[in-house]
């Protein structure tokens, strides 16, 4: 049986709830933020600058040894100003679903992400977790929390 992960990741960015909306609902700077050693491409043409309910986008991806990987995902949940989610239709996980959140605090933006996933192939699926993939992700989150920085800036609200 497939054992289902989680990834939480929280980042305070000095900007507007608007200003980040604006950025992060934007499916074209996806590729601003993601590490360039996944080769990442939109394969599909994307209409307008704001994801929307229903939208699907697809990708190539090279996620390990270069070998390109079709990865389909639809974006299944909009609340302007609040939250979006981008679930998996067709790629490499047996289950993708990725929310991401924004809320307006002192100084900036609150960004929580919040990933469940799951592979395919039983116990080899875990096992490959294990040895790559959750250090992987781990990667490409760690890559964009300071891409982030070095787009807006370092927050410095209380508590940082």
């Amino acid at each position: 049986m497939s054992r289902i992960y989680h990834l939480k990741r929280v980042q305070r960015i000095p900007v507007s709830l608007e200003q980040a909306w604006n950025f992060f609902s934007n499916p074209n700077n996806l590729l601003t933020i993601t590490p360039p050693f996944l080769n990442l491409k939109i394969t599909n043409q994307v209409y307008g600058d704001e994801i929307y309910t229903g939208q699907i986008i697809t990708y190539k991806v090279k996620p390990l040894l270069g070998i390109p990987i079709f990865w389909l995902t639809e974006i299944t949940h909009v609340e302007r100003l609040k939250m979006f989610v981008d679930e998996q239709r067709k790629g490499p996980y047996k289950l993708w679903h990725h929310q991401h959140h924004f809320k307006s605090i002192d100084g900036g933006v609150e960004m929580t992400d919040i990933v469940h996933y799951a592979f395919p192939f039983g116990l080899l699926g875990n096992i490959a977790h294990a040895i790559t993939v959750k250090s992987q992700l781990n990667k490409i989150f760690n890559y964009r929390y300071l891409k982030v920085q070095e787009l807006f800036g370092v927050w410095k609200g209380e508590g940082q």
